[in-house]
């Protein structure tokens, strides 16, 4: 009976996990076609990496399969697998590939700027979706994303807040928007206001651009451009940093949205002794990626002060394993579980949401990227990384 049910389960899923793993596959393999493009057509340098996220060419491929062929429900079942438990495994993993002694570089001032950066992403976005009398659920996912890491920030809280699925497509389609708009921008803007500073120019585009995967990028395409490496460490440290706030901000968000949500209810603020315990809006995930981080954190440091991490893997060994599970977490299980966003963004579900989400996104993204140059213009003189 039980192995029955299970075959049942997995042949529910398999053809629609099938499907995600397809698209992902096509998507890296397309940013890689687009970046040999750019390579012949002098925009990039010879043995240059392409700055086009393979997530983003995967998504963007779901979103045409799902809106040109009439996909069969017998898919519906794999890529909600796909966009739930994939995504966890694969920000889990992602954890290794952050270290806490990375974020120390930054210094005093670093993350405080990162932080404000942060802050204000979150609080605007809040404050205009409530203005402008739009869905708490979706301005809940722009504002994970605008204020820490694009679509994966999205889709980390999107279960947490129990966000519908044309809910999360608009939010991803806002951020990859104005992310990528940023990535093409920014590099520009980042040398007109700070070419005497590759350190500055790096935190600038490490703060006011969403997605990871956007910021490297733009600092790719700023190096390529003005020939200044240092843009590029800069601006990935000051990324992963952020990306740790991960663990702060989904509580966060998911205990605003409660309170939000049971006064929209008419039910007013929660007594003392019916409030959810405060670990309750801690979802395993985050535990997961958490530990993963420090696991990472305590291995560099036994790294650096013995020569070998956890006193049984010398540099090279240590760097290869974190390196492989956490590529294979972010390329390949967050790239089947990103296929899946865009193999579920039906454009019909878009109707009667209109513009003002979009609205909402652009001025998030202005907001956060006049705050990163107002403090990166009188702070980041004092960030050494």
């Amino acid at each position: 009976m039980g192995k029955s049910r299970s075959s049942n389960i997995l042949i529910d899923i398999l053809p629609g996990l099938l499907l995600c793993i397809v698209v992902m596959f096509l998507g890296i393999y397309g940013a890689e076609l687009i970046g040999y493009i750019m390579i012949w057509t002098g925009l990039l340098s010879e043995g240059s990496a392409t700055p086009v996220s393979g997530i983003f060419v995967a998504i963007l491929i779901g979103i045409i399969i799902r809106n040109v062929i009439n996909l069969s429900d017998r898919f519906t079942k794999g890529i909600s697998f796909s966009m739930k438990y994939v995504l966890r495994a694969g920000i889990i993993l992602l954890g290794l590939r952050l270290s806490l002694m990375e974020a120390l570089k930054l210094g005093a001032f670093g993350i405080p700027l990162i932080v404000a950066c942060i802050s204000v992403g979150l609080a605007l976005t809040l404050y205009l979706t409530k203005k402008m009398n739009q869905s708490m659920r979706l301005g809940t996912l722009i504002a994970s994303g605008t204020g820490i890491c694009g679509v994966t920030a999205i889709m980390a809280t999107s279960p947490v807040i129990k966000a519908k699925e044309n809910e999360i497509s608009y939010a991803v389609a806002n951020i990859t928007i104005f992310g990528l708009t940023g990535m093409m921008l920014y590099p520009f803007l980042g040398h007109f206001l700070f070419a005497d500073d590759p350190i500055k120019a790096g935190l600038f585009l490490g703060t006011a651009i969403h997605d990871t995967a956007q910021v490297t990028g733009a600092a790719l395409i700023y190096d390529q451009l003005f020939q200044n490496p240092a843009v590029i460490e800069t601006a990935t440290v000051t990324k992963l940093t952020r990306n740790l706030f991960i663990i702060a901000i989904i509580p966060l968000v998911s205990y605003i949205f409660f309170n939000y949500s049971r006064r929209e209810a008419g039910e007013g603020k929660p007594e003392k002794d019916t409030l959810p315990k405060w670990y309750t809006f801690i979802p395993l995930f985050v535990i997961g990626f958490l530990i993963l981080s420090i696991i990472r954190t305590i291995g560099d440091a036994t790294l650096e002060s013995t020569g070998d991490a956890f006193g049984l893997f010398a540099g090279r060994t240590w760097e290869s394993i974190y390196n492989n599970l956490s590529s294979f977490g972010t390329t390949y299980l967050l790239g089947a579980a990103m296929a899946g966003v865009g193999l579920s963004t039906n454009f019909k579900k878009f109707k009667g949401m209109g513009l003002k989400p979009f609205y909402i996104g652009f001025m998030a993204a202005v907001a956060v990227g006049v705050v990163s140059v107002i403090l990166v213009s009188l702070f980041g003189g004092f960030v050494r990384v």
